[in-house]
C-alpha cells in the first residue's frame, strides 16, 4: 500500500479536512484529513488554537474519537484499512499504543463503548466490529450493512447505533444482540448522533433530513434541513437544540422542536463532519484549518487561513479567436481554493517541446490564477471565444472569460446541491447535481432551460457525446442519449465516478467497484444505443476516480486513475478481451490519489493528482506505449505565476494571488 506524501503545511493540514472531534472537556480538537494526518489542537483559547500534535496514517483519515474515561486516548480510523489508538499526553510525545487490523476497506468511524476499553468501528466493507483496546483483540461483529457503513455513535447507555448507504439505521446492545432495532430509509444516511441523555438518536439523511428517533427507533420528528444532503448532526450541551452539517456548505442551527434558529454560510466550511463540546462548535474545512464557533450565537472565533489548490477538475479550451496575446489552447484546472488556474500563452509550446525535456519541470510559463467562486470547483466545461464554465460545490455554475477583458462573470442561480459535473452539450450547458438532477441551461444567461429525468444518485459525471451525452452516477448506471431521451448502457457494482466518450461509438467509464468498463456501440441506425462490445478492465486495487479514451474508435487507448495512487493504461482490441485485459500496466504513481483527466489531444490526455501534481501523458506515435512527457506541480506553478504578475504589475490577478499566498481570500 502506497503511502501518502504531501507537502506538510505547518500551519494547519494540507488538504481538505474530513473530521472533527472534541475531547470531552472542549480542550482539545481533533482534525482528520485528506492528507494521511491528525492534528490536535489546543482548542483552551477557541480564538487562537495551537497545533500540538500531528499523528499519521498510510491513507487518509475519516474519523477520530476520544476515550470517555481516559482523557489521553485518542482512536483514529484511516483508509488504510486500519485504527489507531494513540496516548496523547498533555505534556511530552505521543505514541502509538495499537492498531487495530484489519478490516476489508476503509473504516469510516469509530466510537468508544461508556467503558473506555471496547472500541466501536465501522467500515466500506459494511461491517460493525468490536475491538479490546488494550489488547488489540477483535470481540465480535456486531451488525452489517448491505452497503457502505458510513458511522457510529454510542450513547452513555451503550446502545451502538450505525448507518449506512443503504438507508439502514440499526440500534443495539451488543451484549444482547438478538434486540437489534432496525429502519430503513429511501436515501443513504450518513451521520448520526446520540444525545447526552441516551433519550434521543438524530440521523443525517441525504436527501436533507434529520430524523429524532427514539432508542427503539421510533420517529419523533422529521426536520427538512436543506434541498443538498444533511451529512453531520451534533447535540447542543443541554440536548435542546442541534448543529446539522449540510452540503449546501452551511451549518444549520435547530431546536429539538424543528424551529431553526439560525444558518451559519462559510465558503471554506465542509459540513462532512461537525462536532460540539462546552458551548463550542467545530466544523470540516476545504481549507487548512478546522472552523470553531460559539454554540450560542454562531459567531466565529476563529477560522483558517490558508486555501488548498487540490484540483478537482481539468478543460481545455481551443478556440484560436481568442486575443493574440493567448493564442492556441489553455488548461484549466478548477480548485479547491474556488479558483482556475489557466496554462496560457506558452502552454502550446510547453506541451510540444521534446519531452524528454519536460519530465519534472516545476512550472510551465504564462499561467494565470483566476478568481471564480467563494466555494471550491467541482467541474469545467471549455466553452468559445475564451469563455468556461464552473460548477461549484456552492451549488451554482459561473460563466468566466479567460481574457482580461472579456467582463463580469455570470453566476446562475442555485441549483440545489454541489455540481460535480458539467457538459456543452450543442446550445444548452448540462449541470448534474450532487442530488441525482440533470439541469440544462442556457450558456449566456445560465436560466434553467430544461430538466432531464434524474439520475437514482449523485451525478459524478458527464461528457458531451454523440446525439446527446453521457452520465455517470452514484446509482451504478452509465447513461446515454439526449435530455429527454436516455437509455442505460451498463451498470456497475458499485457507484461510477467519471464516464467518457470516443468518436460516436466508445464509452468508458470508471468504478468504485475497481473495475474500468469500456464499450462499442452499434452503428447509428441499428437498433438505437446498443451496446455491441463491453469489455471489464482490471488492475487498481481501490476505487478507480477517473477516465480517458485516446487514439482512434477501433484501436482505443483507456486510461485510468486510482485512489491506489496509479494511472493505468489498457490498449483495446475489440475481438480479443483477453489480450486487452492482458494489455493493462501501470504508467505512473502519484503521492495521493488522482482526481480528474482531460484529453489535451487524440494522444495526449493531462491527468491531475491530489498531490498537486499535473502530468502529461501521451504517445509520439500510435504503435507506441502511452508514457509520461511532462509534470508540473500546481504550487509551483501558481508561485511563479504569484511572481511574474507581480513583476508585470498585472492587477487582474496580482491582489488574488498574494491572498493566496498568505491565505486570506475573502469568502
Amino acid at each position: 500500500m502506497r503511502t501518502i506524501d504531501l507537502k506538510p503545511d505547518p500551519l494547519g493540514h494540507a488538504a481538505p479536512i474530513t473530521h472533527v472531534a472534541f475531547r470531552p472537556d472542549g480542550k482539545r480538537l481533533a482534525s482528520c484529513s485528506y492528507d494521511g494526518t491528525v492534528l490536535v489542537w489546543d482548542t483552551s483559547e477557541p480564538a487562537s488554537p495551537v497545533p500540538l500534535t500531528r499523528l499519521r496514517h498510510r491513507r487518509l483519515v475519516n474519523a477520530a474519537a476520544w476515550s470517555p474515561t481516559a482523557p489521553t486516548l485518542l482512536a483514529t480510523a484511516s483508509a488504510d484499512k486500519t485504527v489507531g489508538v494513540w496516548r496523547i499526553p498533555e505534556h511530552g510525545q505521543h505514541r502509538l499504543v495499537t492498531v487495530l487490523a484489519r478490516h476489508t476497506d476503509d473504516i469510516n468511524s469509530v466510537a468508544w463503548m461508556p467503558d473506555g476499553r471496547r472500541l466501536i468501528c465501522v467500515s466500506e466493507d459494511g461491517r460493525a466490529t468490536m475491538w479490546d483496546t488494550p489488547t488489540g483483540a477483535l470481540l465480535a461483529e456486531i451488525g452489517a450493512h448491505a452497503a457502505h457503513c458510513m458511522m457510529v455513535s454510542v450513547s452513555c447507555e451503550g446502545l451502538v447505533a450505525t448507518v449506512g448507504e443503504d438507508g439502514m439505521v440499526a440500534v443495539g446492545d451488543p451484549g444482547r444482540p438478538a434486540t437489534a432495532e432496525m429502519r430503513h430509509y429511501a436515501s443513504s444516511v450518513e451521520g448520526c448522533a446520540w444525545s447526552h441523555s441516551g433519550k434521543l438518536l438524530a440521523v443525517a439523511r441525504d436527501d436533507g433530513v434529520v430524523n429524532l428517533l427514539t432508542p427503539e427507533l421510533d420517529c419523533l420528528r422529521t426536520i427538512n434541513v436543506s434541498t443538498s444532503a444533511a451529512r453531520s448532526v451534533a447535540w447542543a450541551d443541554d440536548d435542546n437544540s442541534i448543529v446539522v452539517g449540510a452540503y449546501d456548505g452551511s451549518l444549520h442551527h435547530i431546536d429539538i422542536s424543528g424551529e431553526p434558529i439560525r444558518r451559519t454560510h462559510d465558503a471554506r466550511l465542509w459540513p462532512r463532519s461537525v462536532a460540539a463540546a462546552h458551548g463550542l462548535i467545530a466544523a470540516g474545512s476545504f481549507w487548512n484549518a478546522p472552523h470553531l464557533l460559539d454554540f450560542a450565537t454562531g459567531a466565529e472565533l476563529s477560522a483558517p487561513r490558508r486555501p488548498g489548490h487540490g484540483v478537482n477538475a481539468l478543460a481545455v479550451l481551443s478556440d484560436g479567436r481568442l486575443a493574440d496575446r493567448i493564442p492556441g489552447r489553455r488548461l484549466l484546472a478548477g480548485c479547491d481554493s474556488g479558483s482556475v488556474l489557466v496554462l496560457d500563452a506558452d502552454a502550446d509550446a510547453d506541451m510540444d517541446a521534446d519531452a524528454d525535456v519536460g519530465v519534472g519541470v516545476g512550472a510551465p510559463s504564462g499561467a494565470r490564477l483566476l478568481p471564480v467562486s467563494d466555494s471550491p470547483v467541482l467541474s469545467l466545461a471549455a466553452g468559445r471565444d475564451g469563455i468556461f464554465y464552473a460548477g461549484t460545490y456552492g451549488g451554482q455554475v459561473v460563466r468566466r472569460s479567460v481574457r482580461p477583458d472579456g467582463g463580469e462573470p455570470t453566476v446562475s442561480a442555485p441549483l440545489g446541491a454541489p455540481v460535480p459535473s458539467l457538459a456543452l452539450v450543442g446550445d444548452r450547458l448540462v449541470a448534474g447535481t450532487y442530488n441525482g438532477e440533470l439541469i440544462a441551461l442556457d450558456p449566456e444567461t445560465l436560466a434553467e432551460v430544461e430538466r432531464g429525468a434524474p439520475h437514482a444518485g449523485s451525478v459524478k459525471s458527464l461528457s458531451a457525446f454523440a446525439g446527446g451525452f453521457l452520465s455517470a452516477a452514484t446509482d451504478r448506471t452509465v447513461v446515454a442519449g439526449p435530455l429527454d431521451d436516455r437509455a442505460t448502457l451498463w451498470q456497475h457494482g458499485n457507484l461510477v465516478n467519471a464516464v467518457a466518450g470516443l468518436g460516436d461509438r466508445v464509452v468508458a467509464s470508471a468504478s468504485r467497484d475497481h473495475t474500468v468498463k469500456v464499450g462499442l456501440l452499434a452503428p447509428p441506425g441499428t437498433g438505437g444505443r446498443r451496446v455491441a462490445n463491453v469489455q471489464t478492465l482490471l488492475g487498481p486495487d481501490e476505487s478507480v476516480k477517473c477516465v480517458g479514451l485516446l487514439g482512434d474508435p477501433d484501436a482505443p487507448v483507456v486510461l485510468a486513475g486510482s485512489y491506489d495512487f496509479g494511472l493505468y493504461a489498457w490498449e483495446v482490441d475489440w475481438r480479443d478481451s483477453v489480450g486487452t485485459l492482458a494489455s493493462g500496466r501501470l504508467v505512473s504513481t502519484f503521492r495521493q490519489g488522482l482526481s480528474c483527466m482531460t484529453p489535451w489531444d487524440a494522444d495526449r490526455m493531462v491527468v491531475a493528482g491530489w498531490d498537486g501534481r499535473l502530468l502529461l501523458v501521451g504517445r509520439e506515435r500510435r504503435d507506441a506505449p502511452v508514457r509520461e512527457l511532462r509534470s508540473w506541480q500546481v504550487d509551483e506553478v501558481i508561485e511563479r505565476a504569484g511572481a511574474a504578475d507581480r513583476a508585470a504589475g498585472d492587477e487582474h490577478v496580482d491582489e488574488h494571488v498574494d491572498a493566496l499566498e498568505y491565505g486570506q481570500v475573502a469568502s
